[in-house]
């Protein structure tokens, strides 16, 4: 029962970091708008970083250096590229696409629900196999985080949401990390190995989206300065996930 009752209190915990952009909420729209580019840069570093520094790295640990995680991240590549035909198609064929939310809306948060989902089995398993691994698997994912759930905000809202339902998409998102560590605690240990051959699929998938539909976004502002405050931001997210990538 000590188990459930850690393991349910640190994934709510973890979740909750969720709505961190509740912290932009005292800006006004216009003033959002300013800095909506830099909350996307600062989202393509800390993407590639989750993907290069924390998912792979993981995924070889699990798999050694086998063919399976190359394989693994080029199929997440592959899935959100087929995805994301199918939501320009369904968005831009039926209505026109101003209408609708950009489709890397939806991407996203198909991948940071099944991100969350993996942390969530990750700190059951911990909790499992005792309560001080368990605590400190937790403060590792919250500290990954918080940058991450930073650039997702971003993210969702510069592909047209409004403050608010960026904020309750992005929690929604994150409440998977509850389910996935429900699914651990039932299923035993044996769960996170599943977990591991979801892990480079997550990977591709957030390379995909980094590459493919934010950093062509940043390139059409040309101003040297903004340009220049975009590589910064970019650098920022890598490089607090390089430090945390340390701490853990």
């Amino acid at each position: 029962m000590q188990v459930w009752l850690y393991t349910v209190i640190s994934v709510i915990i973890v979740s909750l970091i969720s709505l961190i952009g509740i912290f932009f909420l005292a800006l006004n729209i216009e003033k959002l708008k300013k800095i909506l580019l830099f909350l996307v840069s600062f989202a393509v570093g800390s993407l590639f970083a989750g993907a290069f520094l924390h998912l792979i790295p993981e995924s070889f640990e699990h798999f050694g250096f086998d063919y399976k995680v190359p394989v693994f991240v080029l199929v997440g590549i592959i899935i959100f590229f087929t995805l994301e035909k199918f939501l320009r198609w369904r968005h831009c064929h039926m209505v026109s696409c101003d209408e609708h939310p950009h489709p890397v809306v939806a991407m996203n948060l198909i991948g940071d629900a099944v991100h969350n989902f993996i942390d969530g089995i990750v700190i059951g398993a911990s909790y499992l196999v005792s309560i001080p691994i368990g605590i400190t698997t937790t403060i590792a994912v919250i500290l990954h985080e918080i940058p991450q759930e930073i650039g997702d905000f971003g993210i969702l809202v510069y592909g047209k949401l409004s403050v608010k339902k960026a904020l309750t998409y992005n929690f929604l998102s994150a409440l998977f990390a509850i389910i996935g560590a429900v699914a651990s605690l039932l299923i035993g240990r044996h769960a996170a190995n599943y977990a591991y051959y979801v892990l480079p699929i997550t990977a591709g998938g957030f390379i995909y989206i980094a590459g493919s539909d934010l950093i062509p976004e940043l390139q059409h502002d040309t101003k040297p300065l903004r340009s220049i405050l975009q590589f910064v931001s970019i650098l920022l997210g890598f490089g607090i996930m390089v430090i945390l990538q340390f701490i853990h």
